[in-house]
């Protein structure tokens, strides 16, 4: 897979998804689905975007024993999406129990990554609230080399950490991430932030943009344009 732009669709209903998915013509850009989506619509909803020839990575961001998160991925891979995800705190153990579960008889199976720190989280909750006395980078850092080590294909993290994890897991390792706003963007709830042009340079492989486009006056200008800057 070559860079792009993934926009997450954060609906609560297939209509609104399909209202959004008409305003573009001619791309059919890769798209997010995520929680919010997925527990209103389920697994339909997968159906349907595919069959309009979207790419989608799947966001469910599974934590759970091992066995429990084997036997659910198992049934996510016959949904045929292109990307799923865990959460690397999981223990690789854990990772690896999802790898397993993904893996179609064939060998066949989507890209799997983990998800390592939340955007949202910054270095005072990382500490104050979860209890972890490393620094937020370094914490990144294991998370994705336990998520190399168990096999995955690579992990959630902020653009600010991409590079660093192309250095300790390889340039292969992708780095999928969120965070990203326009210059002149809210952040919102989102702390480890950077523009599409920021992302690009510091190695993010994939980036995923949801409200300055979905939430834009004009979506499909807004997400040329975060193409443009993203792949120059």
């Amino acid at each position: 897979m070559s860079k792009d732009v993934i926009i997450a669709c954060d609906f609560q209903s297939a209509a609104e998804v399909f209202d959004f998915l008409d305003l573009f013509p001619e791309e059919k850009p890769f798209l997010k689905i995520g929680m919010e989506l997925f527990y209103a619509e389920g697994p339909q909803i997968v159906r349907e975007i595919k069959t309009r020839g979207h790419r989608i990575f799947l966001d469910l961001k599974l934590h759970d024993i091992p066995n429990t998160v084997e036997k659910a991925m198992r049934v996510l891979s016959a949904l045929d999406v292109d990307i799923v995800n865990v959460h690397a705190a999981g223990t690789r153990r854990m990772m690896e129990a999802a790898r397993n579960g993904l893996t179609r008889p064939d060998g066949s199976r989507p890209l799997l990554i983990a998800v390592t720190q939340l955007t949202s989280t910054d270095e005072e909750s990382l500490h104050r609230e979860l209890l972890i006395s490393e620094s937020m980078d370094d914490t990144v850092m294991r998370y994705a080399e336990n998520a190399a080590a168990a096999g995955l294909d690579g992990v959630v993290c902020s653009p600010l950490e991409a590079g660093k994890v192309h250095d300790r897991c390889g340039k292969s390792f992708l780095t999928v991430t969120p965070g990203v706003r326009f210059a002149e963007g809210d952040a919102g709830d989102q702390k480890r932030v950077t523009t599409p042009a920021e992302a690009r340079e510091l190695g993010s492989d994939y980036i995923v943009i949801g409200r300055p486009v979905t939430r834009s006056d004009d979506p499909l200008a807004a997400y040329r344009r975060c193409v443009k800057e993203f792949l120059g």
